[in-house]
């Protein structure tokens, strides 16, 4: 009896285990087609079966909101501030506006998601809204998503702080905890800003944020240098 050739037995499983992965790549891109020409339908399907859980797509929408946002505030401000104040090669510039972007909008869109995903549980719990509950779910996932001490999420929570200071103060004056001021209030608020931050930059520069530090470098101690006329006007140093 002849015995089959080796080789060619080789060839042709080679062969069949090629035409395989070909028919089933091709299989998953007609696939992937057809999904995204429906994607609309699938899509509504999809909201209709969840309409009764309100706060579940609510959440979702939130969590592409928090990307969205968070991409579109942080990419220009790294942008600038990383070619303004930052060193390294252009390549590293590039990164690090990627790394800020990517954990200001990662971190935006996990909180936005899980404080609205907590708030709706609470809420159908309770049968109703309460205040204590919007509380209750940003203070718990603030703690785990924002609880983490980098630059990024410094700058977001002075930036609240700031906002939050201010609205407590007229919150307070609206439920006449404190009376309204019959003077006007924001000269002398905008004074004591000022006076304390220039005040703590000249002589205890130590405590302020990095960010904030060299911004005022470049305005009240790189001006006090130069050698001639084109380090004075045309550039800084």
């Amino acid at each position: 009896m002849q015995k089959r050739p080796v080789k060619s037995s080789r060839k042709r499983c080679f062969f069949h285990s090629i035409t395989g992965r070909a028919h089933n790549v091709l299989r998953m891109i007609a696939t992937m087609a057809y999904i995204i020409n429906n994607w609309e339908t699938y899509g509504n399907e999809f909201l209709k079966a969840f309409k009764d859980q309100h706060y579940l797509l609510a959440a979702l929408k939130g969590l592409r909101n928090g990307i969205i946002y968070g991409a579109r505030i942080r990419a220009p401000h790294a942008l600038v501030m990383v070619f303004l104040f930052g060193e390294g090669t252009l390549v590293q510039k590039l990164q690090t506006i990627f790394r800020l972007t990517r954990i200001h909008a990662t971190n935006l869109a996990k909180f936005v998601f899980s404080y609205k995903l907590v708030r709706g549980i609470l809420e159908k719990m309770e049968g109703r809204t309460q205040e204590w509950h919007s509380f209750i779910a940003a203070f718990v996932m603030g703690y785990f998503v924002f609880g983490d001490n980098n630059a990024v999420n410094m700058q977001i929570n002075l930036y609240l702080l700031s906002r939050i200071t201010v609205g407590l103060a007229k919150l307070a004056v609206d439920n006449e905890v404190i009376p309204q001021p019959n003077f006007p209030i924001f000269p002398l608020f905008a004074a004591a800003v000022w006076g304390i931050v220039l005040w703590l930059f000249e002589h205890h520069t130590d405590v302020l944020q990095g960010s904030l530090v060299k911004s005022m470098t470049y305005l009240y101690k790189d001006s006090n240098y130069w050698t001639d006329i084109r380090n004075f006007l045309l550039r800084n140093k």
